[in-house]
């Protein structure tokens, strides 16, 4: 019980303390259950993360649905997929009605433009992390470095020429190059018994 309470508030709180959607949350999501719950490693929080941007529905929500279901099974994939979602119901429901107004107040227009700026930090912070933890765990730094700067600056070359392209396709591609580079896995020596 204690487990699933954890996990409900966990999830309430990065929901309600993040804005800016899923990629805003990835660091959230590193700090809390990977450096300080231990319930993901690195490896899986970066597994979910291409997962949850492959699959149908919002990055956050896939990500706390798995996280849930790994340490408490159904019961936990639902209350944490219900914490993660709680919060930015319950904002926009209060607000839905009178939102327009409250953004032509000053004071409030201005924080948000500063909520924005945090919003790009805290996106970029997950990227280097992830970065980081791809370069440092890496077997073959050689071929996933090159595959990391391409796409970066593919991405980049998109965007300042207005081309929209899905994210999608970008993992697909990556996951092709990765792939066609990598190959499959080789056995060990010691499987195929010291032969």
């Amino acid at each position: 019980m204690k487990r699933i309470t954890d996990l409900f508030l966990t999830f309430f709180r990065i929901g309600a303390f993040t804005f800016g959607g899923g990629y805003a949350m990835i660091a959230l999501l590193d700090h809390e259950c990977v450096e300080k719950k231990k319930w993901l490693t690195s490896d899986e929080l970066m597994d979910i993360t291409v997962i949850a941007e492959s699959t149908p529905g919002p990055i956050a929500i896939n990500c706390a649905t798995y996280t849930g279901y790994k340490v408490a099974g159904m019961r936990g994939a639902v209350l944490a997929t219900a914490g993660m979602m709680l919060p930015s119901f319950l904002l926009l429901f209060v607000i839905s009605n009178f939102f327009e107004s409250i953004l032509t107040i000053p004071i409030i227009s201005k924080a948000f433009r500063g909520v924005r700026i945090a919003v790009a930090v805290l996106i970029i912070q997950a990227a280097i992390k992830m970065i980081k933890k791809i370069i440092l765990k890496s077997t073959c730094k050689k071929i996933q470095i090159p595959i990391i700067v391409f796409f970066f600056f593919l991405v980049l070359a998109l965007n300042i020429a207005g081309i929209h392209i899905s994210t999608i396709y970008f993992v697909m591609c990556s996951g092709l190059a990765g792939f066609a580079l990598l190959g499959f896995p080789k056995k060990s020596k010691d499987r195929r018994g010291g032969q």
